[in-house]
């Protein structure tokens, strides 16, 4: 199994205060290599902060997570950032563009803790492939601030898998966009899962986008609700 929850429990403590907010109440799911999982839920409801446990971005107050069999708890600062930035790419509502970076700059950021400079051409002849792929080529010596919202989120996209990750994570990437522009990265993040071979967890309000996954789950009451299988 490519990445795994095991009875996680996340309280928050409120500022100045003992008192606890319980956030997510003992939830176990599994995600498998190349599938495609949405959850769903109201505002608030927790599903930010269950990506970002199964992503390590945060901790969980008990329960166990599991990243290709590894339990991360036994993981030291090293090791886990390194699981985290070769294993796990992140998209999230916002792009995050360094605005100083151009768009190629910005798409090869990640590569930065590579101590293997040798890996760096094939990497940067993968960029300017994903860059092509995504219909940004004529834009790759351009700026942030010179280029459009649904352009900016397709650069976060394909930065994201720039190291070749197995598990690909994206926190509400289309909240951002209009309708059409929604559409379309729906649909790249689709035939990007399916072309890169990577699995593809999308926290997101729309069941349209969350109909285009093999699974649905439902995050109510702190509770994951069994997941809806979508496609075959």
């Amino acid at each position: 199994m490519l990445a795994e929850l095991l009875s996680i429990t996340k309280h928050y403590n409120q500022p100045g205060s003992s008192i606890s907010n319980l956030v997510l109440d003992n939830i176990s799911f599994q995600i498998a290599d190349k599938e495609r999982i949405a959850i769903v839920g109201p505002s608030g409801s927790g599903k930010s902060t269950l990506l970002n446990i199964l992503g390590t971005l945060d901790k969980p107050t008990s329960g166990t997570v599991l990243l290709d069999g590894s339990t991360v708890e036994s993981m030291d600062f090293d090791r886990l950032a390194g699981i985290r930035n070769s294993m796990i790419g992140f998209v999230f509502q916002m792009h995050h563009l360094l605005p100083q970076l151009t768009l190629l700059e910005n798409v090869m950021l990640p590569l930065l803790p590579q101590k293997d400079k040798n890996s760096l051409k094939p990497a940067a002849d993968r960029a300017k492939h994903l860059i092509e792929r995504v219909g940004l080529s004529n834009h790759i010596h351009k700026y942030p601030s010179q280029l459009s919202v649904g352009e900016c989120q397709r650069t976060a996209v394909i930065r994201a898998l720039i190291n070749q990750p197995r598990l690909l994570l994206a926190d509400e990437p289309t909240g951002s966009l209009d309708a059409a522009n929604a559409t379309q990265l729906a649909d790249l993040l689709i035939e990007l899962n399916r072309e890169q071979n990577v699995a593809l967890v999308i926290v997101t309000h729309s069941m349209e986008i969350a109909s285009k996954m093999d699974k649905i789950y439902h995050l109510r009451e702190r509770k994951l609700m069994t997941g809806e299988i979508v496609n075959g």
